[in-house]
């Protein structure tokens, strides 16, 4: 069964269908997903959804952007939000200089806490880096969190250095894109061990459904690509996957 190790089921482009969405995802090879949150709003909604759907469980954290929006770092609050039942990660957290929308200083606080509870509680991380690939390496390898850097965007090097530590890559619908030719070089380098596939929903949805809107099962494409660059066949992949993401988010 494919397993989606990040989307984002609480967005409001889901809002009219997702009771139909979801039955048709998990009616067509889809055994699990982790839905992320990204502010308190979205916790909130993100935790209701797990309770919801019996394959539907949560990733609780403060995206990059959004951490200047939210005063100071809470620890009780967040802990508390860790505890639900159905909470199974600490995400989407991590690093984002594409913009300034909110200060380096700000955002290296606020995941530098969050990763710090995970530790504290056991829990794996869903790390977002995007053009931080120095700082995100240096922070990831200073306090070695389990988890996973979703939606990789890095080099083959990098890779290796976080695979080093212990870090999931996690492939998405990019390493179907034509022009993906760093991310098809890390798919192939990348041990098996460490691999997840993850759709990032509904963002970034695979050829050939570039521009629609995302949805778990289309996973199948992402791993029928990557079957292609490793020569396996893609029920391989799927199994790899499924059981590296059961192995680190403890899920049986």
């Amino acid at each position: 069964m494919i397993f989606d190790t990040h989307a984002h089921y609480d967005d409001e482009r889901y809002d009219e269908d997702l009771d139909e969405t979801l039955s048709s995802i998990f009616s067509n090879g889809v055994g699990n997903i982790i839905s992320c949150s990204t502010d308190y709003a979205s916790i909130e909604k993100t935790l209701k959804l797990s309770e919801k759907y019996d394959n539907v469980y949560a990733a609780v954290g403060i995206y990059p952007h959004e951490t200047h929006r939210h005063g100071q770092w809470d620890y009780d609050k967040m802990k508390n939000y860790c505890s639900h039942k159905k909470v199974v990660a600490v995400g989407e957290i991590g690093l984002d200089y594409y913009s300034d929308d909110a200060p380096k200083a700000t955002q290296k606080l606020w995941v530098e806490n969050q990763i710090l509870l995970a530790k504290e509680l056991d829990l794996p991380v869903l790390f977002h880096d995007r053009e931080a690939h120095a700082d995100s390496l240096e922070l990831l390898k200073k306090l070695t969190p389990k988890g996973v850097v979703h939606c990789f965007s890095g080099s083959v090097e990098m890779a290796r250095e976080l695979t080093k530590i212990g870090m999931h890559i996690g492939f998405g619908g990019v390493v179907t894109f034509k022009n993906a030719r760093v991310a098809v070089e890390v798919a192939a380098d990348v041990p098996l061990e460490y691999m997840l596939l993850e759709t990032d929903a509904p963002y970034l949805a695979p050829t050939p459904h570039r521009g629609e809107r995302n949805r778990s099962d289309y996973i199948i494409h992402v791993a029928e690509k990557i079957a292609e660059i490793r020569g396996m066949t893609t029920e391989q992949i799927i199994k790899i996957t499924d059981e590296n993401a059961r192995k680190l988010f403890k899920i049986s």
